[in-house]
């Protein structure tokens, strides 16, 4: 069976880079994705921004995180560094997960797509949970090494290490992939 990849692009919002939860390990993935971003449109691979757009004192995750990516607002946007392009999609998520109660399955079933590239923040939580609900609808689950990240090294190598074992999802860096790309 042939491959049909597409590349999700977890939460490179204002907020996760710069702002309210903003951390330096998320600034340095950030000429990483956007060269792999490049790279996937070159090739024709699909790239799904998957954005937190939270609905202000509402949605249950505010509790534990506080306010951010609130719906509307700069926070909430992709960060200017990463220009989501006429041919992207974007999934609007409240939850960790981009796959939860959105419509990303169905956008990629309906693109044909069989392997997901998961790109952005951070691994061990919102990319490990996309990464989970992926698994469970049958896609094979790739990371990008570079244009991955977390709040500490430890956990964004605790966010490889858990998909690894559990889905089996290998991490490659952009230059790999770029070649499974090319395939």
């Amino acid at each position: 069976m042939n491959k049909k990849y597409a590349v999700l692009v977890v939460d490179m919002l204002n907020d996760f880079v710069t702002g309210a939860l903003g951390c330096d390990r998320a600034k340095a993935i950030v000429q990483p994705t956007k060269e792999l971003l490049e790279g996937a449109r070159k090739n024709n691979v699909p790239v799904i921004f998957c954005n937190d757009s939270h609905l202000k004192d509402v949605d249950h995750e505010l509790k534990h995180w506080g306010n951010h990516a609130i719906r509307g607002t700069k926070g909430a946007e992709v960060i200017p560094e990463l220009p989501v392009l006429e041919q992207d999609y974007v999934v609007l998520k409240r939850r960790y997960s981009s796959f939860f109660q959105t419509d990303l399955d169905i956008l990629l079933k309906e693109l044909g797509v069989t392997t997901v590239v998961i790109a952005g923040l951070h691994t061990h939580m919102c990319c490990r949970h996309t990464a989970a609900d992926a698994y469970q609808n049958g896609y094979e689950v790739l990371f990008a090494s570079e244009a991955t990240n977390a709040f500490t090294q430890e956990d964004y190598l605790q966010g490889l290490k858990y998909a690894k074992e559990v889905y089996g999802a290998d991490s490659y860096n952009n230059k790999e992939l770029l070649k499974l790309f090319q395939k």
